[in-house]
C-alpha cells in the first residue's frame, strides 16, 4: 500500500498533494487511512494469524494444498521445489 511511504515522505516535509499527485492516489482515501490507518476487521484478522502461525509453526503455508484438496503435497512443502524437480541432468 502505498499510504504509508505518503505519510512518511509527509514527515519528512514533502507536501501530501504532491506525493499523492506522483503517485496517482488521491488525497482523501490517505486522509481517512490517516485516521485509521487498520480497520477493526483487518486487527482481527492478523490476531488470528498469529494465533495459527504460533500453535502451528512450520505447518501452515499460502503455497501448500489444503486439506480439501485432491492433489497430494511435493516433498518441498512450503519450501519451494523438491529436491528432485531442482537436480540438473
Amino acid at each position: 500500500m502505498r499510504y504509508p511511504l505518503v505519510r512518511e515522505l509527509a514527515g519528512d516535509g514533502i507536501p501530501v498533494t504532491v506525493t499523492c499527485r506522483v503517485l496517482e492516489i488521491a488525497r482523501q482515501p490517505y486522509y481517512r487511512w490517516l485516521a485509521q490507518p487498520v480497520t477493526d476487521v483487518e486487527w482481527v484478522q492478523a490476531h488470528r494469524a498469529n494465533a495459527l502461525f504460533d500453535d502451528h509453526p512450520g505447518a501452515v503455508c499460502a503455497d501448500v494444498a489444503t486439506a480439501d484438496s485432491r492433489e497430494p503435497q511435493d516433498e518441498a512443502g512450503c519450501h519451494g521445489r523438491a529436491e528432485h524437480e531442482t537436480q540438473q541432468v
